[in-house]
Formats: structure tokens, C-alpha cells, sequence
């Protein structure tokens, strides 16, 4: 098998996946099964000073969205950060630190927005045994009201401020983790660059109401006939997560900034997703919250498999697919492809049929005996019929040659390389200049 053994910001791990911070990362029990199931790191629950008690609520703490089978999309959590004392938690980090020193494990902080709060816990965790630190700048709930969390990762100048000070303070390396409730994602990560931050973690959870109770008219979960807006994560926010982390991947001004991903992580595919858009590590939590630690085992021996099959290695995969992540006006125009339907796959079900002739270009065409057939005069290569279809490749997206007839334009494939050369661009002419 593949060789997953990871090394970020010089801390080593048997492999890249790393638990999130979180319920499942809370105490050494649950770490300790962690590690037994093959987990190569885990990020600590959130810590906090010893200032007033950390008090969750006793009811229900999370929300969740389905699908029609009832499988969980994404889970929104209106819950704090530990409500165990930072004493209690350290005694436990120590121990299991010692116990599995091949291990990573990153402390989670988050301590009110003051030098002497800072420089205070980081002076108690330092001889904890702990690989790094990471500062939780993205809960959107619960502390962020008492000006934490994400209160701090939305405003750059804080990211810098703090960062700073934990990079004066600390001799550990320092993860920034940063809150996708911001319009420019690239902002954060480069306040925390600037602060002297080693790497950024993201996403943190996206804010959220996920579902009103009708009967008795509160968002979900519900407490005492409350409820409050939560953090949304799951398989839900993988496309917001992958979108940020390839935004700061590709920035010329964050050039060489290591990023560890988290956000829907639930199989190798989306791991290997994560490290080919520059991850050096992934981080994981809903999927174990609703599988179980030994999920882990078919991440390692899938991603494995997959870097076998490819003859790659874990290094030659990690941003591989960085260079091809474009702007929209670089895409080329001279790229044209039609639908094709197999016959022998497609049982008839006319959901693609239903879909194009209401609401895309009625480029598909069904028979007297119920077959359906492309019209690539119509079709547009919009692949709604391929994502409605519910027979996987049935439908595919075949690229017309070069040089041949377009049935719908009646114009051959070729001309313009992208939008910023095309006539209709308004900036065509200043581009070409």
C-alpha cells in the first residue's frame, strides 16, 4: 500500500487524516479510540481560560438535514466549546501524548480577545506535550457573542493582532482556522500570514438555521421552545470548503501558505480531493459523528489504493490540480461537447426528459416506444440531464473534434480560446492591448 506518512509544519502523522475539533476530540477516552482505529492525528476540543464557566445547554445540541433516505447532508451544532476544566484537559493531553507519540495532536484555543489571555493559557499548555497549536477564529455561535470565535476571524486586523501575539508567546507551530462567514476568504488567511501564522485550517462551520419546527414554530434544536442559529457542516459545505481552499491555493499572495482542510469530509475520494487542491493534512468530524472512528480505515486503505493505481505518491498528489483551477473568462470557448444516452444503461425512467423540456433547451427527444434520444441541434452540453439521471454514466458529455460541424450554431468547433478574447466581451479590445 501506499506510503500515507505525513509531515506538516514539520509534526509527523502515519497519514493525513486528522480529527476536527470537536465533540469526537472532547477527552482522552475518546482520543485513545481514535488512534486504536488508525485516526494519524487529532485536533483537541476547543480550550478555554479559566475565567467564567463555559455552560452548554442540556437539551438537544444539534440540528441536521437529510436526504430522501434519510442519509445525513450536514448537521448544524449550537454547541460551546469544552465545558470541562483546562487543568482536567491537560492531564489528559499529556497522557495521551506519551502514549502515542507518532501521533499528532494540535490544541484548539480560544480565549478572550486580550494579550494577557492569550500569553496566559499559551504558557499553560507549553509543556503539555501538544505538537501545535490551532486558534479556533470560526465558531459562529454561542462565543461569538462574547466576542470570540468568529467575531475575532471576521475582522483581519484581530486574525493579525492575536496571531501575533501566539507566535510571541509560543514556541509551537501556529494553525489559524478560519470562518467561511466572510465574503473574500483570502482576507483572513492573508491577516494571519501577516500575523506570522505557520498554515490555515478551513472551513470552520457555516452559519445556520437548518429546519423550523411547524408545530411549534422554533428552528431546530429546539430548547425550551427556543432556538438559535448553529454551525452547519457535513458532506453539506464540502463545495464551499473546496472552493476557499482552492481560492487560497492559487493566490499569488498566499504562495506557500500550508493549508490543512476541513468541511465534508466523509470518503478517501473527498480527502484526495482536499490534498490535490494543496491540503496537507485533512480534518474530519461529521463523518465519524455519524459512522464511527473506524471510518478511517476504508479513508487510509482507499486513498492508498487510489495513489497505487495512479503510481503517484501522497507529495505528487498534493496540489495537483491547483493549475487548473481557472477564473470563468479563462475557459475556452472553442470547447464544445453533446449528450449521449446509452441505450443499454437507461431504464426508461424519463427524468432527464422531464427535466430539459421544462426547464433547460428540449434537446432530448423520446419515442413512441419510450427511448430517448439527444437532438444535438438543441442540446447545449448544460449536464442537467447527466445530474438527474439515476444511472450513473447512462448519460455522459462527449467533446465534439476539432474542426467539426456544430449541429446547433451550424458553425465548426473553433475560434475564440476564451471570453477574454471574444467579440461579445466588452473588455475584448483592452484585453488584447
Amino acid at each position: 500500500m501506499a506510503d500515507l506518512s505525513t509531515q506538516f509544519l514539520g509534526i509527523r502523522s502515519p497519514n493525513p487524516f486528522w480529527l476536527a475539533s470537536a465533540p469526537p476530540t472532547d477527552k482522552e477516552y475518546n482520543v485513545t479510540r481514535a488512534f486504536e482505529a488508525g485516526w494519524g492525528g487529532v485536533v483537541w476540543k476547543t480550550l478555554g481560560s479559566e475565567g467564567p464557566p463555559v455552560v452548554n445547554v442540556n437539551g438537544p445540541r444539534y440540528g441536521a438535514v437529510w436526504g430522501a433516505d434519510r442519509r445525513l447532508l450536514g448537521m448544524n451544532n449550537i454547541e460551546l466549546i469544552t465545558d470541562r476544566p483546562l487543568q482536567q484537559n491537560l492531564e489528559e493531553i499529556r497522557r495521551v501524548k506519551k502514549a502515542w507519540p507518532d501521533r499528532a495532536v494540535i490544541l484548539s484555543l480560544m480565549v478572550p480577545c486580550d494579550e494577557a489571555s492569550w500569553k496566559d493559557i499559551l504558557l499553560r499548555i507549553e509543556d503539555s506535550g501538544a505538537d501545535g497549536v490551532e486558534l479556533n477564529f470560526g465558531c459562529p455561535h454561542g462565543m461569538a457573542e462574547r466576542g470570540m470565535g468568529s467575531a475575532v476571524g471576521q475582522v483581519p486586523e484581530y486574525i493579525q493582532m492575536v496571531t501575533a501575539w501566539v507566535k510571541q508567546y509560543s514556541r509551537l507551530p501556529c494553525i489559524v482556522k478560519l470562518t467561511p462567514n466572510i465574503t473574500d476568504i483570502r482576507v483572513p488567511a492573508a491577516a494571519a500570514m501577516r500575523g506570522g501564522a505557520d498554515a490555515v485550517s478551513l472551513i470552520n462551520t457555516v452559519n445556520s438555521i437548518t429546519s423550523v419546527n411547524l408545530d411549534s414554530f422554533s428552528p431546530e434544536p429546539m430548547i425550551d421552545g427556543k432556538g438559535s442559529h448553529g454551525g452547519y457542516c457535513g458532506p453539506a459545505v464540502k463545495p464551499i470548503a473546496l472552493n476557499m481552499v482552492a481560492e487560497i491555493a492559487r493566490s499569488p499572495e498566499l504562495s506557500g501558505l500550508p493549508v490543512s482542510g476541513i468541511g465534508g469530509i466523509t470518503t478517501w475520494r473527498d480527502a484526495a480531493e482536499f490534498i490535490a487542491l494543496g491540503c496537507g493534512t485533512v480534518q474530519v468530524c461529521t463523518a465519524a459523528m455519524t459512522y464511527g472512528f473506524k471510518v478511517v480505515e476504508e479513508m487510509i486503505s482507499g486513498l492508498s489504493q487510489y495513489l497505487d493505481d495512479k503510481g503517484m505518491t501522497l507529495e505528487e498528489l498534493r496540489g495537483r490540480a491547483v493549475p487548473n483551477v481557472t477564473d470563468w473568462q479563462y475557459l475556452n470557448l472553442n470547447y464544445v461537447a453533446k449528450a449521449h444516452i446509452s441505450q443499454q444503461d437507461c431504464i426508461r425512467c424519463g427524468r432527464c426528459y422531464a427535466a430539459c423540456e421544462d426547464t433547460s433547451h428540449q434537446a432530448i427527444a423520446i419515442s413512441a416506444d419510450r427511448q430517448f434520444s439527444v437532438k444535438e441541434e438543441e442540446c447545449v452540453a448544460c449536464n442537467l440531464c447527466v445530474n438527474v439521471c439515476p444511472v450513473e454514466n447512462c448519460i455522459t458529455m462527449q467533446p465534439m473534434a476539432q474542426g467539426a460541424l456544430d449541429p446547433r450554431t451550424g458553425q465548426r468547433v473553433g475560434g475564440y480560446a476564451n471570453w477574454t478574447s471574444h467579440p461579445n466581451n466588452p473588455g475584448a479590445v483592452k484585453a488584447a492591448q
